[in-house]
């Protein structure tokens, strides 16, 4: 049967990753907690809230370029820090780099990234941003801080929304495990899409690179419980550039992650796979936004879809937006070409969005956008 490889919209590209990725590895990637209905109430709330059209207003020219600490980015939206890229397709990584490089978009090189992030920061020219989880022990984190120093990356995210790993049944259901625990039911599914794993097998099966040669390693699975209030305060004493904060979703902790020096906050349920029961972030972002003022950096991830989504994202606050399910989606069904499809396709949709809204470029997207 003729498989149409090409991606026009999110849909496309989760329906052929599907297709191609072993069971286990589309599980992990397209999973959330519990029974998911946290991270399905988000994609029901984002869907609902209602953009207002505006006529007769010339948007002839529009631009999708947006401010980000002092530099300009191409596209309002970038990539967000995502553990084992490689599980999508080898090489997965460096693709991301290529594209953060291609747009001046900082890509999230995360501590669980399958390459190096010396490496990374070379490959996107630059452009990235260095993602920091607690370790459990505050030396490994220090250390992690200091080579993001000396590879000259600009901007740490400090992820603080994982004290322990959030519950994905249908990641336990797969026996999902890094590294990866072959047992009967693995080798049936490694067997039924052979691309895949004789892919992984040629060219090496993913790893959690940023551990490779240091006494501090990353063990995903590892307790970040004794991550404290202390702890930000060390890591903004020891990182001179610019921090942000990920995975804020109170308003009180918003506040008080400002008042500790952060240079910007992500509001993030990280993608619906810690919490089932968290509020939809989008009207986190909201009340965060309205609590915080106009004028401090917020950022956001969790559910975004579309253009739409990204453009419904500005309008209830965000200065800027991360995705990373469809990107991983996108590599998976067709590498690069994917990937880029999946970024052209968010940008028309933008650009799309804009146009019937009014607006010539982000700066204009406000509250006013929203439909009442």
């Amino acid at each position: 049967m003729f498989l149409n490889a090409e991606i026009h919209s999110y849909a496309d590209a989760r329906r052929l990753a599907k297709r191609r990725l072993p069971w286990m590895v589309f599980d992990y990637i397209d999973g959330a907690a519990g029974d998911e209905t946290g991270e399905v109430l988000n994609r029901e709330t984002l869907k609902s809230i209602r953009l207002q059209p505006r006529i007769l207003r010339n948007v002839a020219d529009r631009s999708l370029s947006v401010s980000l600490f002092g530099k300009e980015a191409g596209l309002p939206f970038s990539i967000a820090p995502m553990g084992m890229c490689d599980l999508a397709r080898p090489g997965a990584d460096k693709l991301l780099a290529h594209l953060a490089a291609k747009h001046s978009i900082p890509l999230g090189v995360s501590t669980a990234a399958s390459s190096r992030l010396e490496d990374m920061i070379e490959l996107a020219e630059g452009n990235a941003w260095f993602q920091l989880y607690f370790s459990g022990e505050e030396k490994g984190a220090l250390e992690l801080i200091e080579r993001a120093r000396i590879a000259n990356y600009q901007t740490l995210v400090l992820t603080v929304d994982t004290p322990e790993v959030g519950r994905r049944p249908r990641e336990l259901r797969r026996g999902f495990k890094m590294p990866f625990k072959i047992g009967p039911s693995q080798f049936i599914d490694f067997a039924f899409h052979p691309r895949w794993s004789l892919t992984t097998l040629v060219k090496g099966r993913p790893r959690l690179a940023n551990s490779d040669g240091y006494e501090s390693s990353f063990v995903r699975t590892a307790s970040r419980a004794g991550a404290d209030w202390s702890f930000l305060e060390k890591v903004r004493e020891s990182w001179q550039g610019n921090l942000v904060v990920k995975g804020v979703l109170n308003v009180e902790d918003a506040m008080k992650v400002k008042e500790f020096g952060a240079d910007a906050i992500q509001v993030s349920s990280h993608g619906g796979r810690q919490l089932e029961s968290t509020p939809p972030p989008i009207l986190a972002l909201q009340k965060i936004r309205q609590a915080i003022g106009p004028g401090f950096p917020l950022f956001f991830d969790t559910g975004l879809r579309s253009g739409e989504d990204i453009v419904k994202a500005y309008a209830m606050g965000a200065d800027f937006a991360f995705l990373g399910r469809p990107m991983s989606f996108a590599i998976a069904a067709n590498g690069e070409t994917g990937l880029n499809q999946m970024c052209d396709v968010l940008a028309e949709e933008i650009s799309i969005t804009l146009a019937q809204i009014g607006l010539t470029d982000m700066s204009g997207v406000s509250a006013s956008s929203i439909w009442q």
